[in-house]
C-alpha cells in the first residue's frame, strides 16, 4: 500500500514539476517534495496501527480429542479412514462384544432371580405380618381375660372378707386368674416369635431404593452397567470432524488407558486467535469488525468480529519453584495477548485447517475514514500469498 501511495504521489509530482511545470523545481521544492511523503506516510502508518491494528500471527485452533475406548478387547473392524471427514455418531471402530454380551445375559438372569426371590419374600412377609396381627389379637384377648379374672378375684375377696362370700368361689377365681395369666404369657411368646420371623424376613429383603428392594436395585444396576459396557464396544465420532493419526487395525487389542489413545480426532469446531502487542489493544473491544487472510487460502479475505481479548499469558504467572524468579540480566520481551475472533457464519464452509497461519486486521470505531487503507493492504497481502518464493 505504501508503494502505491508513493507511486500516486510521484505521478502528481511529475505532472506538477515536469510535465506542466506549474512550479519550479528548486532546492526548496525538492526538500518539500521529499519531506511530505516521509512525514505523511509515517503519520498515516502510526495512526493506522492505532485505529486498525494488524497482526502477522493469526492461528486457527481446533479442539483435539484423544480417543480412548471405555472397555478393553480385540478390535473387530475400523470403518473410519484417516484424514476422511466424518459426521457425529459415525462409527470409528468396534470392539469384540462377545464377553460384554455374556455379562449382559448373566446380569439379566441375576435380576430375574432377584425379582423372583423378592416376590417370594414379599409373600412370606405378608404371611408373617398376618401372623403378627393374629398374635396381637390374641394378646389383646388374653389381656382382657386377665383383667376380667383379676376383677373377679378382687370381688370374691371383698365378699369373703365381709363373710358374704364363698371361699371356694375365691379359690376358683384365683385359679382362673392364673390360667388367664399363663394364656397371656403364651400369647406374648407367640407375638414375639411372629415379630422375630417378620424381622428376619425384612433383613433378608433389605432396604428399599427408589421403590424397590435393595437386592433387586443392585441387580438392576449391574445389568445397566453391563449394557453400558456393551454399548461402549462401538466407538463413535464425538462430533463432526476428522480422525488423524489412525493406526488402529482389526485384531489390535485396546484398553481403557488414557495415556495411550488409539487415534486423534480433530473437531470441525474452531477458534481463531490473533496475537497483538500489548499497546495495540487499548482501542479494541468485543464486536469490532475484523478481517483474516490465511496462507492456506490465498486471495481470500474472511470476515470476522472480535469475540474477546484473552487478558492472560504465561508471563503473568509465577511458577512454583524452589528458586527465585529470574529478573535479569536477560529480560524476556513483553508477551503478546491473543484476541479471539469469531468467523462470520457464511465462511463456515471454508476449509480452515488446524494450525493455519496468516494475518488479521481489526477495525475499531476510531478514524474510520482511513480503515480503507488497511483493507487495501490486507487484500494486496492475500494476493501475494499466491507467490511461492522458493528456488527449488
Amino acid at each position: 500500500m505504501e508503494a502505491i501511495l508513493l507511486g500516486i504521489y510521484a505521478f502528481f509530482v511529475w505532472l506538477i514539476f515536469f510535465k506542466f511545470k506549474w512550479l519550479p523545481w528548486t532546492f526548496i521544492s525538492q526538500v518539500i517534495v521529499i519531506t511530505i511523503p516521509i512525514v505523511g506516510l509515517t503519520t498515516l502508518i502510526l495512526a493506522l496501527n492505532v485505529v486498525a491494528p494488524s497482526s502477522h500471527d493469526v492461528r486457527v485452533l481446533k479442539y483435539v480429542i484423544n480417543m480412548v475406548p471405555q472397555v478393553r478387547g480385540r478390535v473387530l473392524e475400523v470403518p473410519a479412514e484417516g484424514n476422511r471427514h466424518m459426521k457425529k455418531g459415525d462409527v470409528l471402530f468396534r470392539i469384540d462384544p462377545t464377553p460384554y454380551q455374556q455379562a449382559v445375559d448373566a446380569a439379566a438372569a441375576a435380576l430375574a432371580n432377584a425379582e423372583g426371590s423378592s416376590r417370594e419374600l414379599e409373600e412370606q412377609l405378608k404371611g408373617a405380618e398376618a401372623q403378627v396381627a393374629q398374635a396381637n389379637a390374641r394378646v389383646r384377648q388374653a389381656t382382657a381375660q386377665v383383667e376380667l379374672a383379676r376383677k373377679r378375684v378382687e370381688e370374691n375377696r371383698a365378699l369373703v372378707a365381709k363373710g358374704a362370700g364363698n371361699r371356694f368361689d375365691l379359690e376358683q377365681a384365683e385359679t382362673n386368674l392364673r390360667d388367664a395369666e399363663a394364656g397371656l404369657d403364651g400369647a406374648h411368646n407367640n407375638e414375639g416369635q411372629a415379630l422375630a420371623s417378620e424381622r428376619q424376613i425384612r433383613q433378608r429383603m433389605g432396604a428399599k431404593v427408589n421403590g424397590e428392594w435393595a437386592q433387586v436395585a443392585q441387580a438392576r444396576a449391574q445389568l445397566e452397567n453391563a449394557k453400558w459396557e456393551l454399548d461402549q464396544t462401538t466407538v463413535r465420532a464425538p462430533a463432526d470432524g476428522t480422525p488423524i493419526n489412525l493406526q488402529l487395525r482389526p485384531g489390535s487389542m485396546t484398553a481403557a488407558f488414557p495415556v495411550t489413545p488409539v487415534l486423534t480426532f480433530v473437531e470441525d469446531e474452531m477458534t481463531v486467535v490473533a496475537l497483538y502487542d500489548q499497546n495495540e489493544l487499548f482501542n479494541v473491544k468485543p464486536g469490532d469488525e475484523a478481517e483474516i487472510a490465511l496462507l492456506t487460502l490465498p486471495g481470500e479475505i474472511i470476515k470476522a468480529k472480535v469475540d474477546s481479548i484473552i487478558w492472560a499469558q504465561g508471563q503473568g504467572q509465577s511458577p512454583i519453584s524452589t528458586v527465585l524468579p529470574q529478573t535479569g540480566p536477560s529480560v524476556f520481551p513483553p508477551g503478546q495477548f491473543p484476541v479471539k475472533l469469531t468467523v462470520d457464519p457464511k465462511y463456515r464452509d471454508f476449509f480452515l485447517a488446524a494450525g493455519a497461519r496468516g494475518d488479521a486486521a481489526i477495525y475499531t470505531e476510531h478514524v474510520e475514514e482511513i480503515h480503507i487503507l488497511r483493507k487495501v493492504i490486507m487484500r494486496v497481502g492475500t494476493k501475494l500469498n499466491y507467490l511461492v518464493l522458493k528456488l527449488h
